[in-house]
């Protein structure tokens, strides 16, 4: 990786782990909120996983997850499960002949007795937030469904081991089990934005990790969430579309992007014809805004660019999906630091040049690189003189 330059963007991270056996991501919040004096609280993350029920797309579901907070309150990262990890936990159960007929079960395999140990599951996400709110901090898997099942009037029913609840005309409204073996391990740790010391900061939610045993997974990236406003303009959003598209290999080459990594890919051709059009017919912002919404883009691309299409996103931030996993801060801010010049590059309003015939990909991101690096410090010397 080429030397970097110092992080100063303000930046939040996601951060992919994993757990040993035996250990978890609540175990990992414990010890930083001792080394902290601070503590931990319960919370429950959204996400969602294909559905195994024909004819329904997907499920949305909560899984725990633990926010650390400081002694003083300040919050320093939430611990939450992350669905695609799941290679390492298969991997881990097969070498310890979990499932064979001699196997009477280990700590790969048992089911978890921590009460927090349960996820809610629904096919409609504002039913699924509704049974979320009203599920408190310290409400164990048998009532963690009572809130919302008070709420329409009806009872919690009991399938087996799962818990469910269905309105008055039996439609369905959320489900809850418990957490599948395994899935306590992984661990994504998410900060909130740290504005500097960085480096420290990373250290101070990774070294507790090391400590106890975590490693990377196989399919471990890293994320990076950076302040969308300044790229709600044709020519910035414009760039790092360019960016993305082509200089992609080489993005991926100098930043080491992780093959094994999943939910992310290439930025859809058609997003370049609009922007390229759009560009050329000297389109203002709300214009090409529009024009994007209008493809429908998801989350899951080398950049998630969702919350630059919309004025009032939950979460304000351009999001750069694809560094590897890490475990240590500073090979995490290198990274960040590299990434936060291309998009300083991105604002100014030349359009970036297309990488040069011939030149391999590597080299051509490189070069912009050492471009967008001696602009970056063009604009640093009058701010310290």
């Amino acid at each position: 990786m080429p030397t970097t330059e110092p992080l100063t963007a303000r930046v939040g991270f996601e951060v992919e782990l994993l757990a040993p056996a035996g250990s978890s991501r609540r175990a990992l919040a414990e010890r930083i909120a001792l080394e902290h004096g601070g503590s931990v609280h319960r919370v429950l993350h959204v996400d969602s996983e294909p559905s195994l029920v024909p004819g329904m797309g997907q499920f949305w579901h909560l899984t725990p997850g633990y926010r650390i907070d400081d002694a003083a309150g300040n919050e320093l990262a939430t611990l939450v499960d992350d669905i695609t990890i799941v290679e390492d936990i298969r991997r881990d159960q097969l070498a310890a002949r979990c499932g064979g007929p001699e196997h009477r079960g280990c700590r790969l395999c048992r089911p978890d007795p921590d009460p927090d140990a349960f996820r809610i599951l629904s096919d409609d996400l504002r039913l699924l937030r509704l049974a979320g709110d009203t599920t408190g901090e310290q409400t164990s898997f048998r009532h963690a469904l009572d809130g919302i099942a008070n709420v329409f009037g009806v009872e919690v029913e009991t399938i087996g081991a799962v818990r469910r609840v269905r309105d008055h005309t039996g439609a369905s409204i959320a489900m809850a089990a418990a957490l599948a073996p395994g899935r306590e391990r992984p661990c994504e740790i998410v900060t909130p934005p740290i504005r500097s010391g960085h480096t420290e900061a990373l250290e101070a939610l990774l070294g507790p990790a090391r400590a106890l045993g975590f490693r990377v997974p196989v399919e471990a990236a890293v994320h990076l969430h950076l302040d969308a406003g300044p790229f709600r303009n044709s020519p910035a959003f414009a760039n790092v579309v360019r960016l993305f598209t082509a200089y992609r290999s080489g993005l991926h080459a100098v930043l080491g992007t992780n093959p094994h990594c999943v939910r992310t890919g290439a930025l859809p051709e058609a997003l370049t014809t609009v922007v390229d059009t759009e560009s050329r017919s000297g389109a203002e912002w709300p214009r090409l805004q529009e024009a994007v919404r209008e493809l429908g883009l998801t989350k899951y691309l080398d950049v998630n660019l969702t919350a630059v299409l919309t004025d009032t996103p939950p979460r304000d931030t351009i999001e750069i999906r694809i560094l590897p996993g890490m475990l240590d801060g500073e090979d995490i801010t290198g990274r960040a630091a590299i990434v936060q010049a291309l998009l300083e590059r991105c604002l100014d309003p030349t359009p970036l040049p297309q990488p040069p015939r011939g030149v391999p990909s590597e080299e051509a991101l490189l070069v912009l690189l050492t471009d967008a690096r001696a602009r970056q410090r063009q604009r640093i010397r009058p701010a310290l003189a």
